[in-house]
């Protein structure tokens, strides 16, 4: 694949990242953030930077688990 792709998939996860504290509600936060790693997750792997990978899989767990199951917790 091109590696501009990836490049841009960088610039994009940042995007996401820095707009998700714009945010005020914080499902959306979670989300926009989320978003943002995954991002991070595909440029980071493409170009082999593991250090950027490891901690953004980890906030999309978190990020998933938080989504999933505290807030219906909070709901219930």
């Amino acid at each position: 694949m091109n590696p501009d792709i990836f490049e841009w998939i960088g610039y994009a996860a940042s995007v996401f990242i820095v707009s998700s504290f714009l945010v005020n509600n914080i499902k959306s936060i979670r989300i926009i953030n989320m978003i943002g790693c995954l991002c991070f997750v595909a440029y980071g792997t493409y170009f082999e930077f593991w250090p950027v990978v490891i901690p953004n899989a980890i906030l999309v767990f978190i990020q998933l688990y938080f989504l999933i199951f505290k807030d219906n917790r909070v709901k219930s």
